[in-house]
């Protein structure tokens, strides 16, 4: 990152405009993650894009998913970014409540290789650039042989040596509808058993953090031997060479359907539509897929044949997932981070 985006980074950071280095009207600002994601989408995306178009790219990793979107519902629509990665709920949920722009294939001419239920599922305002699914991350110097269900997290001998996402992480909405599918509820409207069955795993974990890579540090040191990860980082620790692997246990997972959106009051919006048709494209995404260890919900991407048997590369794989109604879930988030906080985290012992 050169002088001047590091200054800008950091007074998006801030919530500052305005700089002695001001932002050059072809810029386009994107909104993301930090760690091993900046490393790989600097290499894959962001750089052959500005070789590509010649617009630059000042990138922003500041912030999860849900504090993203509260950037952009605070700020109306404005929240000084043009692309913002999140994931298909804030996407439903920023379509609904008019602070993202739909996208249009005209414009994004790639939208229309992405799988039409995947589509569906992440609503007109969010593109769909990534699959991955939650996937059982466990320590192999003591589990000898791979453990096939979530209930293993409950094992005594594992107390103390879990850790759980906060509710501000999406993946503890997918653990609590796993759960609760395990216990008797269902995805969205009976998840009474996944809180009870959460209540009951907070007194397992030696607390709660919200940055995935916060959490992977706790399995990284082997204080933590098993935890629910994304599977797409969970292979980048195994390709480490780490005494770490990772399953899909038996009944089943909940897939990350990550997105792409605009804000409704960004300002370099036909920037932001050429940058997310590129992200888009079968040789990018093939890039992508392969370099950070994920699906992609265009069907017509090849990917090594060790990488794809790992993730989400087909129907059948799609099929085998539960897939909750986002638009629903959406609805249901703010009723869930109250009991959340209220049931789950006060079992914290």
């Amino acid at each position: 990152m050169n002088l001047r985006q590091s200054f800008s980074v950091g007074l998006l950071a801030l919530g500052i405009s305005g700089s002695t280095h001001p932002l050059l009207a072809e810029d386009l600002i994107v909104n993301s993650y930090g760690g091993p994601y900046e490393q790989i989408i600097r290499s894959t995306i962001l750089e052959p894009f500005e070789k590509q178009t010649g617009i630059t790219v000042v990138y922003d990793a500041v912030g999860s998913a849900s504090q993203d979107y509260a950037k952009i519902k605070a700020s109306n629509g404005r929240p000084g970014f043009d692309v913002v990665v999140m994931t298909a709920s804030q996407a439903l949920q920023g379509c609904r409540e008019g602070l993202l722009l739909p996208l249009e294939s005209s414009a994004i001419p790639n939208l229309r290789a992405i799988n039409p239920a995947i589509a569906k599922a992440a609503g007109p305002c969010g593109a769909v650039h990534e699959l991955q699914y939650m996937a059982l991350l466990y320590r192999t110097d003591h589990f000898p042989k791979p453990p096939a269900s979530w209930d293993v997290l409950f094992a005594p001998e594992l107390k103390g040596h879990v850790v759980l996402p906060t509710f501000q992480n999406s993946m503890a909405v997918d653990l609590l509808q796993v759960l609760s599918v395990m216990r008797g509820g269902d995805l969205v409207e009976n998840t009474s058993p996944g809180f009870a069955a959460m209540r009951q795993l907070a007194g397992q974990s030696i607390g709660f953090e919200q940055s995935s890579a916060v959490l992977e540090r706790y399995i990284r040191n082997g204080t933590v031997w098993a935890m629910p990860f994304w599977n797409g980082r969970a292979q980048l620790l195994v390709d480490e060479g780490l005494p770490i692997d990772y399953v899909r246990p038996r009944e089943g997972t909940v897939p990350l359907i990550a997105t792409m959106s605009i804000p409704s009051g960004a300002e370099h919006k036909d920037a932001a539509r050429k940058f997310i048709d590129f992200f888009l494209e079968k040789g990018r995404q093939e890039a992508w897929a392969t370099a950070y260890k994920v699906g992609s919900a265009r069907l017509d991407v090849e990917l090594p044949e060790d990488l794809r048997d790992r993730q989400i590369s087909s129907e059948a794989d799609m099929r085998a997932l539960l897939l909750p109604d986002l638009e629903a879930v959406s609805r249901h988030l703010p009723e869930w981070g109250e009991r959340w906080e209220r049931d789950v985290v006060s079992a914290l012992q």
